[in-house]
């Protein structure tokens, strides 16, 4: 199949691109700067701006399935997220409607905020509050649009290996924990849901 993944340059997009294309996929490498992806041929690295429609247009045309893992280094009052929801909902609606769009964000934003634990709450508030005040909002906007959409939550990230014993946990419940993962095994999720999207409309959350 044919995997758009938009947020490829590093982190989980950059491992979801090399998952995919041991998977065997044709794989659209999407981001500002493409240039450190190791070529491939069955890569197409395209370099464009994930808030432009306009961009956002030109890389979907062809696609089976989309991966939104998008990140930003600002710390505050960034709106990438937001933004890009925004563009991402004009793009897909007006040229592939019938998409799945599986959307990383975090565990912290929307709902989610009320069940993190006690230290990962002071990490949020302290450290990256703007980035989940902007990441909710962009869930929200997903959310209320008629992509065929799937958010998909991690814990606190790491850069372990790929283990595939990751727990998939779709409800918010009392006591519930979600603790680390590894980029490497969120990438293994969205090519799973990619291949497979048996979530759609829910917000799974990631751990070990």
């Amino acid at each position: 199949m044919k995997i758009v993944i938009i947020g490829a340059s590093a982190g989980i997009g950059l491992e979801a691109v090399n998952q995919a294309l041991e998977r065997g996929h044709e794989v659209t490498a999407f981001s500002r700067n493409t240039d450190m992806i190791q070529d491939h041929q069955f890569l197409t690295k395209i370099n464009g701006n994930a808030t432009s429609v306009m961009d956002l247009k030109k890389v979907i045309i062809d696609a089976d399935s989309i991966l939104v893992t998008i990140g930003t280094k600002d710390k505050k009052n960034t709106i990438l997220f937001s933004e890009t929801a925004k563009a991402l909902i004009e793009a897909v609606c007006e040229i592939r409607p019938d998409l799945p769009v599986l959307i990383v964000t975090g565990f912290g934003a929307g709902e989610s905020k009320n069940y993190l634990s006690f230290f990962m709450s002071m990490v949020i508030r302290f450290f990256l509050k703007d980035q989940y005040e902007d990441k909710t909002y962009m869930e929200e906007l997903i959310a209320k649009s008629i992509l065929k959409w799937e958010i998909i939550r991690p814990g606190m990230l790491t850069n372990g290996m790929r283990t595939k014993s990751y727990q998939v946990k779709t409800k918010l419940e009392s006591g519930i924990k979600i603790g680390k993962i590894s980029r490497n095994d969120v990438a293994d999720f969205l090519l799973n849901q990619a291949e497979n999207p048996d979530l759609l409309y829910q917000y799974p959350a990631l751990t070990y």
